[in-house]
């Protein structure tokens, strides 16, 4: 039931082993790269033959002005798709950006504004609508509740008048 550990010489024969099939692999891909460079340079670039005459010479050097300025062209052209394609990249990753929400959203600041203030606003100085929010308000009117009051005894009235400074002293006044 219990998995059984590598030995360490185990997974030290283990590992140069690993490293040798992938040195293998590396010293493989390398010779291909060579060969498919080799390969290409001489499909693509044939060898020079230098012509004994000035007239060959010159049309030779025609020759080889005319293939700079086609692969000129190709490597300007190749330019201006890179540079069309990272702009449109850089839109695409700005609308991603916004679309998640991630930008941090300024405090407001409170600000006291009538609601005419408001609509001239938003809805330029043409629009001079007066709106009066209150007038078109239902009006409640407040029932007064009277609360019984309890009768109050007269011993009540006598602590309430007996209470504070004054009240020591009309305290002291009534029992002289």
């Amino acid at each position: 039931m219990s998995e059984k550990k590598m030995t360490s010489s185990r997974r030290h024969h283990l590992k140069s082993l690993v490293l040798q099939i992938a040195k293998n692999l590396l010293e493989a891909e390398v010779s291909e790269l060579e060969a498919e460079k080799t390969r290409y340079m001489a499909e693509n670039c044939p060898s020079l033959s230098m012509p004994g005459s000035l007239q060959e010479l010159q049309e030779l050097c025609k020759k080889l002005h005319q293939q700079i300025d086609k692969v000129d062209e190709e490597r300007y052209d190749l330019g201006s798709k890179v540079e069309k394609s990272n702009k449109e990249i850089e839109d695409l990753k700005i609308k991603v950006v916004d679309l998640k929400g991630k930008f941090q959203k300024p405090a407001l600041k409170k600000v006291r504004m009538s609601a005419d203030a408001m609509l001239k606003a938003l809805l330029g100085s043409k629009h001079t609508v007066n709106l009066d929010l209150r007038a078109n308000l239902k009006q409640v009117k407040k029932e007064v509740r009277e609360e019984e009051k309890e009768a109050v005894g007269d011993w009540r009235k006598n602590i309430e008048d007996k209470a504070g400074m004054g009240g020591r002293k009309k305290m002291f006044e009534s029992d002289a």
